[in-house]
C-alpha cells in the first residue's frame, strides 16, 4: 500500500483539526492553508475535503477546540464569580492559542463547544436577573475587555514584570523631561517590580464586574 493511501486512510476530522491547530500555533494562522496542512499530514489536499468542507469549516472546528478548553461550571450561586472565572479561563485558553484571538466571535457556523460557551455566558446573566438588553451589554463589556487585553498582551514587547521595567526604561530613553507621565510609569515600574499581566487583568476585570452589578 502506498504511503499516500495509508495517510488518507489514517485521516479523520479530529486529526486534521489537531494538525491545523498545531500548524497555526507554530507558524501563525497566516501560514495555514489546505495545501500546507495536507503537506503536514503527508497527504493530498483533496483528501482533506472528505472530512472538512472547506477552510471556513476547518476554522470553525479549530475555534471550537479553543472554546472546549474553557471549562467553567454553569449555574453557580454567584454570577460575578462565574463570569470572573469564565473571563480568566478564556484568557488562559487564548494564551495557549494566540492565533485564535480575533476569530472567537467571528464564526457564523459555531461548533458545539462554542455554542455551549455563549449559551452558558448569557444564561449566567439572565438567570441572575439581568434583563435581556443589560445582559447583552454586560456580555459585550466582559468579552471586549478580555479579548482586547489578550490582544495587547500578545503584542506588547515583554512577558514578565522584570522585562516590563527594562522595556519602559528603553522606550523612554532620554526623553523624561518631555514626557513626565511616561517617565512616572518607568519610575514606578522600577520601584514596584513592573507590570504583571495576571494582576492587571484581574483588577480591571473586577472593576468591570462591580460596574455591571451597579448597572443591574
Amino acid at each position: 500500500m502506498k504511503a499516500d493511501t495509508k495517510a488518507r486512510e489514517g485521516l479523520s476530522r479530529d486529526r486534521i483539526v489537531a494538525a491545523a491547530v498545531e500548524l497555526a500555533a507554530t507558524h501563525g494562522l497566516e501560514a495555514l492553508s489546505m495545501r500546507t496542512l495536507a503537506e503536514e499530514l503527508g497527504t493530498a489536499p483533496m483528501s482533506l475535503y472528505r472530512h472538512v468542507a472547506n477552510k471556513e469549516d476547518l476554522l470553525d472546528a479549530m475555534i471550537d477546540v479553543v472554546f472546549g478548553e474553557i471549562d467553567v461550571p454553569s449555574g453557580q450561586l454567584d454570577w460575578k464569580a462565574e463570569m470572573r472565572q469564565r473571563a480568566i479561563e478564556t484568557r488562559a485558553a487564548l494564551s495557549r492559542h494566540r492565533w485564535a484571538n480575533g476569530l472567537m466571535e467571528s464564526r457564523t457556523h459555531p461548533g458545539p463547544a462554542n455554542s455551549r460557551y455563549h449559551n452558558a455566558f448569557m444564561g449566567c446573566l439572565r438567570e441572575a436577573g439581568f434583563p435581556f438588553r443589560q445582559a447583552v451589554h454586560a456580555y459585550n463589556a466582559v468579552q471586549s475587555y478580555t479579548y482586547g487585553f489578550c490582544l495587547q498582551e500578545m503584542h506588547l514587547g515583554f512577558e514578565t514584570p522584570e522585562e516590563s521595567v527594562e522595556l519602559a526604561a528603553e522606550t523612554l530613553g532620554d526623553h523624561a523631561d518631555e514626557y513626565p507621565y511616561i517617565a512616572e510609569v518607568a519610575a514606578e515600574f522600577a520601584k514596584s517590580g513592573g507590570y504583571d499581566y495576571d494582576e492587571e487583568f484581574e483588577i480591571a476585570l473586577d472593576l468591570i464586574l462591580d460596574a455591571i452589578e451597579k448597572f443591574k
